[in-house]
């Protein structure tokens, strides 16, 4: 009798452990549930937005090209020397501004438009102030104490491919001469002094350009093609922002092509000796130079080089993005814009906005040690079938507007995706500089070495 009432208050305390454990279970499936839509919703009813302005507008989940600018951005108003004289133009009266809602001053041509992204994004700033189109990042604001962060809008491609020669009679150039000024006037500005040039943002695009000012500007977020020519210290992923070049030729507009329709299965047309990590190129015009269906030749902009390479890459189903003197080249996104399957051959390169696109699904990746082997690549790339060539094809002609600049900007090309990668380093950008105020009462000290050694030391 003993042993069934027992048996029977085990059962019932076991049933009783299986129910709480189940209740629990359920309990917990049920808060992670509401959990995981309340965040997907994009309300957060329980915070109030007015003490944290920044939640909504730099969460990536709840980005929206639709929404107002989130981005506020203070641009000095720089001498037209720095910017806009450097293209030829000419300022009327006291400022230094063009009124680009009667005229916009050209860029100049051939492949000097290819760095052109500070001209795209000042522009962007200057229309914003009468243009209230949908899909806009940044807005300009004229009180340095309202802005996110600080614009230099200082034309550095163009200043070094039109400056950075230096005559016979000529003690410096005029590149020298404007890196050294603009040191001058933005170190010495109560923003940079404020901030230490954290919250500060410069366009340095060409690999060459700012080479002289890097050093004493590095504090600022730089606006780059690719890290190649800057030490870490100077330059990376956490800081700066990699921005895609401006394609030099033309899209290809209305494409009906197909996987039959292009001839040409791999090109490459443009500098085959190259310095430092270039060699790989002259390697590969090595093993591919007696492939019959690959074009594989020298090219410039000279003597027809653009109209060329435009019938070649809308001719090509594969288009090679090899390293040259740098990781990157705009050779990766003049394929884009002809939908030419880019085959990117560098193992360094940094690429544009890639958080929110998958390079995968359009381009084909090679490891440099695997293309240098005999007929590994040839071999690879024949492989690859029309249906999967097909998919890479329609990704490209979806994507391309995301590498596009043009004036007046609109939603999702070039010029947003730069603000918008901008804006997304901004919390980390106002943590740094409110942690640098901690002891702001007591000043800075003399150094880093000048704390007192503890007293068992001196005894």
């Amino acid at each position: 009798m003993a042993d069934r009432n027992g048996g029977s208050l085990y059962s019932i305390g076991l049933l009783s452990w299986k129910s709480l454990i189940a209740l629990l279970t359920l309990a917990l499936t049920v808060f992670v549930l509401s959990w995981s839509l309340l965040l997907n919703s994009g309300r957060y009813q329980f915070i109030d937005q007015n003490l944290f302005p920044h939640l909504k507008h730099y969460n990536p989940l709840l980005i929206d090209h639709d929404q107002q600018a989130s981005l506020k951005v203070f641009m000095y108003d720089l001498p037209s020397e720095f910017h806009f004289e450097l293209l030829d133009w000419k300022p009327d009266g006291d400022t230094p501004w063009p009124d680009i809602r009667s005229e916009v001053p050209e860029y100049a041509g051939g492949l000097n438009v290819q760095h052109s992204v500070a001209y795209w994004l000042t522009l962007d700033l200057l229309a914003s102030e009468f243009d209230n189109a949908g899909g806009r990042y940044a807005i300009r604001v004229h009180n340095s104490s309202e802005a996110d962060v600080i614009f230099i809008p200082f034309f550095s491609s163009i200043c070094f491919n039109r400056f950075s020669r230096l005559n016979a009679h000529q003690k410096t150039n005029k590149n020298k001469e404007l890196q050294k000024k603009l040191v001058t006037y933005v170190t010495g500005q109560p923003e940079w002094k404020r901030s230490g040039g954290i919250d500060h943002v410069i366009a340095a695009h060409h690999p060459n350009s700012l080479l002289n000012a890097r050093m004493q500007l590095w504090p600022a977020m730089f606006i780059l093609s690719d890290f190649g020519r800057y030490p870490p210290t100077i330059a990376n992923i956490n800081k700066d922002v990699i921005a895609p070049y401006k394609h030099i030729i033309k899209s290809y507009v209305n494409d009906s092509s197909s996987f039959d329709s292009r001839p040409i299965l791999l090109f490459f047309q443009g500098a085959i000796y190259r310095k430092d990590g270039g060699f790989v190129r002259q390697e590969i015009f090595y093993l591919l130079q007696k492939e019959k269906d690959v074009h594989f030749a020298f090219g410039s902009v000279k003597k027809q080089g653009i109209p060329s390479a435009t019938r070649g890459m809308q001719s090509s189903k594969f288009c090679l993005n090899i390293a040259g003197d740098t990781p990157s080249s705009n050779r990766l996104f003049d394929a884009i814009a002809s939908h030419c399957v880019p085959v990117i051959i560098s193992d360094d390169i940094e690429l544009p906005f890639e958080d929110v696109i998958d390079y995968s699904e359009f381009c084909i990746f090679v490891r440099t040690s695997d293309a240098l082997k005999e007929k590994f690549l040839i071999n690879f790339i024949r492989r690859i079938g029309r249906d999967e060539w097909t998919r890479k094809w329609e990704k490209l002609k979806e994507v391309e507007h995301f590498f596009e600049y043009q004036y007046p900007s609109e939603k999702g090309d070039a010029v947003q995706m730069i603000w918008r990668s901008v804006a997304k380093k901004v919390p980390v950008i106002k943590r740094r500089l409110h942690a640098s105020r901690r002891f702001s009462r007591f000043g800075k000290p003399a150094s880093k070495s000048s704390f007192p050694l503890p007293r068992n030391l001196l005894s």
